[in-house]
């Protein structure tokens, strides 16, 4: 998977959507904002968590805008791999297969 290409025809998909239900996508986006607001939990940690349940869940559009994320806060390869793991050992067989493409979309966007 070509993940930057991925990533922009998802952002052009929800640019369609926040015209369609401006209200839904701005609930939505303040939510977003809320959740991952800097406090006990650092925002890199959020970011991990958010891959960890893109994995769990099987979608590729959180894995992608979240390890892009993740990579603009910091976040190490090794990190990812970790998460990784878990989320494998909290997911099985699935989680093993999309925690593999999270960390494809790690080396392709951290470059």
């Amino acid at each position: 998977m070509d993940w930057k290409n991925h990533l922009a025809e998802a952002s052009a998909n929800l640019s369609k959507f926040r015209k369609a239900a401006p209200e839904t996508a701005k609930g939505f986006g303040a939510l977003s904002q809320a959740a991952l607001a800097e406090g006990h939990v650092s925002l890199r940690h959020k970011e991990l968590m958010c891959i960890a349940i893109g994995i769990a869940k099987q979608c590729d559009d959180c894995i992608g805008f979240h390890v892009k994320a993740a990579i603009a806060a910091g976040v190490t390869r090794e990190e990812i791999a970790e998460t990784i793991s878990v989320a494998m050992y909290m997911g099985g067989g699935p989680s093993f297969m999309y925690g593999a493409r999270a960390l494809e979309a790690f080396d392709q966007m951290s470059v």
